[in-house]
């Protein structure tokens, strides 16, 4: 397939899912009897976000074949997630985590379980180049790459295939320090990746960690030397800041927020948002509002998915 190929679906996406159970309490983790089931994965949670926004979206990884693959395929078939290239081996186990209650608004305590797992066990050999050339728009992270060696292998190779391709690819920096060897591996494997993307989109504490500054502008200015056409860095409730070709800089307010109830998942719901504004030819503040608008939701929730609106709901709140 030639990058003059029209695309047959519009966004493809590359990671572990996990199973997620959630404390029933706050406090620490030891101290819940009892937890609630939801699933988990950066790329997961920007896959059910575009496919209830009403986007064609394919996700590609790798399970083991116990219950809780059984659960995470039910739930992304259930949103409309093409599963096609997921595959379910037997003699490999799907990762999983916990994650604890807290009422202040802070990160909740995370504990994971993936080590080994079937999805850090992928290599560029797992990739359908065909099917991912027919993508419109690759989203990648910086989550799936720190999983281990042949991830970060994978992760390259998925952005080389659609960059040949013509297609556009989105890159959320993401970043899981606690993964990587050094903090030195990761700062070079992360701007590695982002050096190969469209898009970009770090958090502002990330930035400072990636690039060693610490204000949004200088951050930005980073990315867009190393090629990046749009960079967008999340200011958490002081909403983003954007260095666009097109668009210049300029930044969008957040959404006020009555309470904090879970912080995580709410990048990944600003990344849905961004891209699918700018998928649909919207403006770059335009794509950055809605962004802001779903991370608002996002942290309002206790699971990672519940805050992503559907299409009735985007258009009722005129985004």
């Amino acid at each position: 397939m030639n990058p003059t190929t029209e695309p047959t679906f519009d966004v493809a996406l590359f990671g572990e899912a996990m199973m997620l159970l959630v404390a029933d309490r706050p406090g620490p983790l030891e101290d819940a009897t009892a937890f609630l089931k939801r699933t988990a994965g950066a790329e997961t949670n920007v896959a059910i976000g575009l496919a209830r926004m009403g986007f064609t979206v394919g996700w590609a990884s790798r399970l083991g074949s116990d219950s809780m693959a059984r659960y995470l395929l039910a739930s992304m078939r259930a949103e409309g997630i093409d599963c096609s290239h997921v595959v379910c081996d037997p003699a490999q186990r799907t990762g999983f985590q916990f994650k604890g209650r807290v009422t202040d608004g802070s990160d909740p305590p995370v504990e994971y379980h993936r080590k080994g797992s079937a999805a850090s066990l992928m290599t560029p050999a797992d990739i359908d180049e065909p099917w991912l050339r027919s993508a419109r728009h690759l989203h990648a992270t910086g989550v799936f790459a720190a999983v281990s060696a042949s991830t970060l292998a994978t992760s390259i190779r998925t952005m080389e295939i659609a960059r040949a391709a013509g297609r556009t690819i989105s890159f959320d920096t993401n970043l899981r320090p606690t993964l990587w060897e050094s903090r030195a591996a990761m700062v070079a494997a992360i701007n590695g990746l982002a050096a190969r993307a469209d898009w970009v989109l770090p958090g502002i504490e990330e930035g400072e960690i990636l690039t060693g500054e610490t204000a949004p502008e200088p951050v930005a200015a980073f990315y867009r030397a190393q090629g990046a056409k749009l960079v967008v860095v999340k200011l958490g409730a002081d909403g983003a800041y954007y260095d666009s070709d097109v668009a210049g800089t300029g930044r969008v307010p957040g959404f006020p927020v009555a309470q904090v109830v879970d912080t995580v998942g709410a990048g990944d719901g600003f990344a849905a948002g961004v891209v699918s504004a700018l998928l649909e030819g919207k403006s770059v503040p335009e794509a950055v509002r809605r962004g802001a608008w779903i991370g608002a939701r996002a942290v309002q929730v206790l699971g990672d998915t519940e805050g992503l609106p559907t299409r009735a709901q985007l258009q009722e709140a005129g985004l």
